[in-house]
């Protein structure tokens, strides 16, 4: 067996902690990158509270950062196959937060 068809054969025992698996409920994140990393950190808002705290950071690389946004897509559609489309209707563009497109200042929105 060559090496690549042992690393595809191989399994991999993962463990999760107590405390890990609570999770960490999150509705926002904050994605930037460089040539080498991308980094999401991943934070709450809370309706009343101006600040929110990083709750968790993920530093990874932009081939694993591709492969992540596959696997959500690939979830994603069977999610709505089972449950049904998610809407996203009724989000005022003005007041929206969590998970969207960071644009900066030298970016423009036509």
């Amino acid at each position: 067996m060559n090496p690549q068809e042992q690393q595809m054969g191989q399994q991999i025992n993962i463990e999760l902690g107590e405390k890990e698996a609570e999770g960490i409920y999150s509705n926002l994140a904050i994605i930037t990158h460089s040539p080498a990393e991308f980094v999401i950190d991943f934070t709450r808002i809370v309706p009343g509270i101006p600040k929110a705290r990083v709750l968790s950071r993920i530093i990874t690389t932009p081939q694993h950062a591709k492969m992540l946004l596959a696997a959500l897509r690939d979830n994603l559609e069977k999610y709505e196959t089972r449950f049904g489309e998610i809407k996203l209707e009724g989000q005022d563009p003005a007041h929206q937060f969590g998970f969207s497109p960071f644009i900066n200042d030298k970016e423009k929105v036509n």
